[in-house]
């Protein structure tokens, strides 16, 4: 069979990936980080108040870095510009501080959004500080690297640094069943299930990395499909993942 040319391929490929679409759109859908996000706490604090600072979040890929910055900025009333250290440069940035400094007169915030933050060099970022000083803009970087190390100090000392944890297995086990329940937003309308092996096994893999278990749910789901089936199976989950079977060991000391 061809799997690319399979209805349900056609349909994933002409839509957002499952992880974009089951992205969280406030806190009462996010996943995991209670010890930022649990009542009184810091960041509950600022989505309640609407009052945000200027922060670095630091944590593992697929922990919810982006996702938070985008529900702080929903939550404060402020645009929300993402800026990528990777593939940005001085002449976007320089755009968007214009852009925000309009705003500002308007008395609208604009929340900076730093993918990586970690790939600029200090002279790059020394460009934040004086916009960040005056409030045209409030900066929040993500970084999978410790910001002691990699962030200029003078902009480390005007933000706030919050560490994110990978997800938990449970973390991991309720945004899969979350995507699988979702008939708007996720699998639900597929009627498709997953086995209790294959679920163990995604939970396993993805390492606490919501990204990848979605993206692997998605592709086991394609392949699922493609075959007729009406449920993944664990052999969906192993090519979904690249990952060999003896590197699932149910009953051993690995398994979740």
């Amino acid at each position: 069979m061809d799997l690319f040319g399979s209805p349900a391929a056609r349909l994933s490929a002409a839509s957002p990936p499952l992880a974009e679409r089951m992205r969280p759109t406030g806190l009462d859908e996010f996943v995991g980080q209670e010890h930022l996000l649990g009542p009184g706490k810091l960041l509950s604090g600022m989505v309640v108040s609407g009052k945000l600072s200027s922060l670095i979040l630091w944590g593992p890929p697929g922990s919810g870095k982006t996702t938070l910055a985008r529900i702080l900025a929903q939550a404060a009333g402020a645009v929300c510009v993402h800026f990528s250290a990777v593939t940005s440069g001085v002449k976007e940035l320089k755009k968007i501080i214009s852009e925000a400094e309009q705003l500002q007169r308007l008395g609208k915030a604009t929340v900076l959004f730093v993918d990586e933050i970690h790939h600029f060099n200090k002279a790059q970022q020394d460009n934040f500080l004086p916009y960040v000083e005056r409030g045209t803009l409030i900066l929040i970087g993500a970084s999978t690297e410790n910001p002691s190390f990699e962030v200029i100090s003078p902009l480390l000392s005007r933000c706030q640094v919050l560490v994110l944890k990978a997800l938990s297995p449970a973390d991991i086990g309720k945004v899969i069943d979350r995507a699988l329940a979702d008939t708007e937003r996720g699998l639900g309308s597929t009627g498709l299930a997953l086995s209790h092996e294959a679920r163990d096994f995604l939970i396993q893999q993805s390492q606490g990395d919501c990204r990848v278990a979605l993206n692997a749910l998605e592709t086991a789901a394609i392949l699922a499909q493609a075959e007729g089936a009406k449920t993944m199976a664990l052999a969906h989950l192993e090519q979904a993942l690249q990952r060999k079977p003896l590197q699932y060991d149910k009953a051993g000391e690995e398994h979740y």
